[in-house]
């Protein structure tokens, strides 16, 4: 029941010390592409995730994007920033001068800081809340709902209606897609 020794010629030395690092790191991909199935290729297909740029937290799809037109948008354009699917992305200023391009979305993974505010919103009929991402809490944009609403509703109300959605600052958002691209692969799992 003695633990038995491994030997190596001199040769085999340099593989044999390398050989348990190896193990565990392929053991840790492994175990990631399980846990992660979708940062490994095998995602469904509803499209590329958006993930918070500050965090890597996923916030939200490209198939929820769901066009909001504002009046009081400074210009609008339409863009694949978040896929290939073509969005409509539009440019607000803040009443402090910062601009801001969003996208418009019926749901998202985003924390909401009632109660909502009726002034400034860019949404007429609309009153709006900061988002921020509920893993590291940067601010992502605004989730708005009927001005005509309680200022305060729970995040069940606000999920569950088809009058409210989310704004998200582009800046601020990183596509799955493009940050798995980053990951390098180690020399030693390349065929």
């Amino acid at each position: 029941m003695g633990m038995e020794q491994q030997s190596c010629s001199s040769e085999e030395m340099g593989v044999c010390k390398r050989l348990p690092l190896m193990f565990i790191l392929q053991f840790l991909v492994v175990s990631l592409c399980v846990k992660y199935s979708h940062a490994c290729g095998t995602s469904s297909s509803s499209g590329d995730l958006l993930l918070c740029r500050s965090c890597g937290h996923e916030i939200a799809l490209e198939s929820n994007a769901n066009f909001v037109h504002s009046r009081l948008a400074l210009s609008h354009r339409n863009d694949t920033v978040v896929g290939e699917k073509r969005v409509s992305v539009q440019l607000f200023e803040n009443p402090q001068g910062y601009q801001f391009e969003v996208i418009t979305f019926k749901t998202a993974d985003v924390r909401k800081h009632w109660p909502a505010e009726k002034h400034f919103t860019w949404f007429p009929g609309y009153s709006w809340t900061i988002a921020t991402c509920p893993r590291c809490r940067a601010h992502l944009g605004w989730a708005f709902q009927p001005s005509d609403w309680p200022s305060t509703i729970s995040t069940e109300q606000f999920d569950d209606s088809q009058q409210t959605f989310v704004a998200l600052i582009i800046q601020r958002l990183l596509r799955e897609h493009f940050a798995s691209s980053l990951l390098v692969t180690p020399k030693a799992f390349r065929s």
